[in-house]
């Protein structure tokens, strides 16, 4: 019998999505370097990026981003108004100490690093973004990316993401962004690319 796929139309996320989201982008996100730092080990490592994932959309992003799905895809903006919540805020830092363990004050590293390299200007941030891998090449992620651009197009603003995982780089480059700059993460980490898409006037009547 021949399985159906998904649906790759984004959807408005709700707080009841939050098993969802989490196994998905839990999947997407089991080989990315930056989880492998923090969320070092294979022991159980599902479950561990599941608990992560919760967290950050339902203390955080749920409230102050904007949050879509698609049946096998997730995707996190945070809107010009919020940009104070682009990144996980104290509130968030806490609940996550008790997955972290040992690796939370790195993570905290992380997080201000990447506070450093915000970019001043007005501009929409893709926070999160990813695919079940089982559902690759059903265009999930690019559903999600472009009915986040269009927000932004809509708005006249550009966009920023960092990407850990140099593989994605022509993913983003294909949508129209370029390459910043690349950043070190403290002690030792992986590599951060900075990446920017240029405001463009909305189409649409």
């Amino acid at each position: 019998m021949t399985r159906m796929p998904m649906t790759n139309t984004p959807t408005a996320a709700t707080l009841d999505d939050a098993p969802l989201i989490s196994r998905t982008l839990a999947r997407a996100f089991d080989d990315d370097p930056m989880m492998h730092w923090f969320l070092p080990g294979e022991d159980a490592r599902e479950e561990r990026l599941g608990r992560y994932f919760t967290t950050i959309f339902t203390k955080q992003y749920a409230h102050h981003g904007v949050c879509e799905r698609t049946g096998a895809a997730a995707a996190f903006w945070v809107p010009p108004e919020a940009r104070d919540k682009a990144v996980p805020d104290e509130e968030t830092l806490r609940e996550l100490d008790g997955l972290l363990g040992a690796q939370g004050p790195m993570f905290r590293k992380i997080v201000a690093a990447a506070a450093e390299h915000a970019p001043e200007e007005p501009h929409w941030y893709l926070a999160v973004i990813g695919a079940d891998p089982a559902a690759q090449g059903q265009g999930h992620g690019a559903a999600l990316l472009r009915s986040g651009l269009a927000r932004a197009d809509a708005a006249g603003l550009p966009v920023h993401l960092e990407s850990s995982k140099a593989c994605n780089l022509p993913f983003y480059e294909h949508f129209g962004f370029t390459v910043l700059q690349e950043v070190q993460l403290p002690e030792n980490g992986p590599t951060l690319w900075m990446m920017r898409r240029a405001e463009r006037q909305s189409t649409k009547r």
